[in-house]
């Protein structure tokens, strides 16, 4: 299972879940960081990614799109990466056995 991290979101979760033993990147490492959502999608469905992302436009794609894509969806308000990485070790483990059982959204508060 592999992850791919959106521009809203610091490079430093990619890093931070790749620690947690996750397989995961950010845009920026792959030179995507100026790629549009429906292209920045496609390449992460194309390549079976996860896409984790603050963006709310990419609910439009899964509804339009092939069947497995997948969406970890952060809602988190702003606040400092820090606090950022607080959530997302709390919720980590439920948000990965979602994903593992094939949810195509899973959202994150």
């Amino acid at each position: 299972m592999k992850f791919l991290v959106d521009n809203q979101l610091p490079s430093a979760l990619a890093r931070f879940l790749t620690d947690l033993g996750a397989e995961a990147i950010h845009v920026l490492d792959l030179g995507l960081a100026q790629s549009g959502d429906a292209e920045l999608w496609s390449f992460a469905v194309k390549n079976k990614f996860i896409l984790i992302s603050k963006d709310h436009a990419f609910l439009h794609f899964l509804d339009r799109t092939a069947p497995d894509g997948q969406l970890i969806w952060v809602r988190v308000g702003n606040c400092r990466r820090q606090a950022l990485l607080e959530v997302m070790e709390r919720v980590w483990p439920d948000t990965l056995a979602l994903a593992t059982a094939g949810e195509r959204l899973i959202e994150i508060r």
